[in-house]
């Protein structure tokens, strides 16, 4: 997929007040110093698309940026160490929960971890809460230009076998760097493939 064009849409608290189109969504997710806004500009090829700080836990809205005027990437806030009030936290769980549970046009979500650490139990949580709820989900593993080869290949399997301890299949995952655009084809790739599948069902 060649990105033509990037656009911001809205920012929202409120999954009620998102676009009212129909068009395909794709939700980017995960704990608040991953590197997603970092991860979402290297997708899109806009340096500023979305917001990157040095401050975990900027993104404290639900985003929409319309790409190549037929799906939205949504930018959702991160969870885990965001410097916020325990009040602050729990709004943003019940925004994300409830978008999750509302949004009707989310076809998956893409779970970002960072390759360097062992899995963390509130990442595992999370994907847990997506299965046990049926929504489709993709783990991205961020920063692999921090690893060698060999360094990512032994982390990837070290949380394949403990996500095997508790799931039957692993899920669709993707390695990625910012930096170095890495993974960058895979992923704009598979959501091109998602959104084909959706037309041929629509046909």
């Amino acid at each position: 997929m060649h990105i033509k064009s990037a656009e911001f849409v809205m920012s929202n608290s409120n999954v009620a007040k998102c676009p009212k189109s129909m068009l395909p969504e794709y939700a980017f997710i995960g704990r608040s110093n991953v590197g997603k806004s970092s991860l979402i500009n290297m997708l899109t090829g806009r340096k500023s698309l979305a917001k990157t700080s040095g401050r975990p836990g900027k993104t404290q809205l639900i985003n929409h940026f319309i790409i190549n005027k037929n799906w939205h990437l949504v930018d959702l806030p991160g969870y885990g160490y965001a410097r916020v009030s325990k009040s602050a936290k729990k709004t943003f769980q019940k925004f994300i929960t409830q978008y999750f549970a509302l949004r009707e046009q989310l076809v998956t979500a893409f779970v970002l971890v960072d390759i360097r650490h062992k899995p963390q139990p509130i990442d595992l949580e999370f994907m847990q809460w997506l299965g046990e709820n049926g929504i489709p989900f993709s783990i991205i593993f961020t920063k692999a230009d921090k690893l060698k080869s060999n360094a990512i290949t032994r982390h990837v399997e070290d949380y394949k076998a403990v996500l095997l301890e508790t799931w039957e299949t692993i899920p669709n995952y993707f390695i990625t760097s910012s930096s170095k655009s890495m993974g960058k084809e895979d992923v704009l790739n598979y959501i091109d493939e998602l959104n084909g599948n959706m037309i041929s069902n629509l046909n």
